[in-house]
């Protein structure tokens, strides 16, 4: 069994962008912007903004965090979204969700121009992603692709079940899965809280994504030896023996399903780091205007 070290290879991944930005900044380039937005103080929108910010230092990204209130109107959000548009010096920029109940998220993920869509969550990126054009790959799917690719894990021809149907993992990534590429070319089964035999579905899997969003769903007797398992989960569970209250629990029982695997990531330090590094990846692209002119 090999635990896939997402940790590790963020940094790789880091220290390459750097080595890049340097280069552009060298030759007289404009230093890639990034802005977040945050609204309110939720505990996981708080970690992963910070991270996100450190992460923009190690690249060489310019940064810019701009924060409201949870009582924010709807109108004064949106308002702020239209300036992001029109700022030529900020390539790239997410509002970072979820949002407050008042907002709606789609109007708002809408209103961003698609060309700034770094989260890649805009209905223009999502349709090219479906249809094999170059775009803005959210963050999850495409880190997962990263670690297949860095792994030399192979997928063509292979089975590949994602548990789960959300618009910013389950459904990206099964697009991406059956792409004609590598990582791709898998026959890909999408299952969810309504399929029926969702358990005999995963034991055939040589590929299993879990997006569920449900701690410790994974059993070992739902995987066949020798798969490989990603477990995209970061669920906070109360843990009274930790400092913060929680640990971060993945969709897959570690303990007992890693024993079957050939690959296996671990929650945290697998797929997490990835999804901030893809990030930053598509904040490089933004940047330099490689997508869209």
């Amino acid at each position: 069994m090999t635990l896939i070290d997402g940790k590790a290879i963020s940094e790789q991944v880091k220290q390459e962008i750097a080595a890049e930005v340097a280069e552009i900044v060298a030759k007289g380039g404009k230093r890639p912007h990034l802005a977040a937005i945050l609204v309110g103080h939720d505990g996981g929108s708080e970690t992963y903004v910070a991270a996100k910010v450190k992460a923009c230092e190690v690249c060489g990204f310019k940064s810019s965090l701009i924060r409201f209130e949870a009582d924010v109107t709807e109108d004064e959000l949106l308002a702020k979204v239209r300036e992001l548009n029109e700022d030529p010096d900020v390539d790239g920029f997410i509002v970072q969700l979820p949002l407050p109940k008042h907002i709606s998220e789609q109007k708002v993920i809408e209103t961003i121009d698609y060309r700034k869509d770094v989260d890649g969550f805009h209905p223009i990126n999502v349709g090219r992603l479906s249809i094999g054009l170059p775009c803005y790959v959210s963050a999850t799917p495409n880190g997962i692709l990263e670690l297949l690719k860095r792994y030399h894990i192979e997928t063509q021809g292979k089975k590949c079940v994602v548990l789960g149907r959300s618009n910013i993992v389950g459904k990206p990534m099964a697009v991406l899965m059956m792409q004609k590429a590598y990582p791709g070319d898998a026959t890909v089964t999408v299952c969810h809280s309504r399929s029926r035999n969702l358990v005999e579905e995963c034991r055939e899997a040589d590929i299993l994504i879990a997006a569920m969003g449900q701690p410790n769903f994974v059993t070992a007797d739902m995987v066949k030896e020798g798969a490989v398992v990603i477990d995209v989960g970061t669920t906070r569970v109360p843990d009274a023996t930790r400092k913060s209250g929680f640990k971060l629990t993945g969709d897959v029982r570690f303990d007992e399903v890693a024993p079957k695997c050939s690959f296996i990531t671990p929650v945290p330090g697998g797929v997490g780091p990835m999804t901030i590094v893809s990030l930053m990846k598509n904040t490089l692209l933004a940047g330099k205007k490689a997508i869209y002119q």
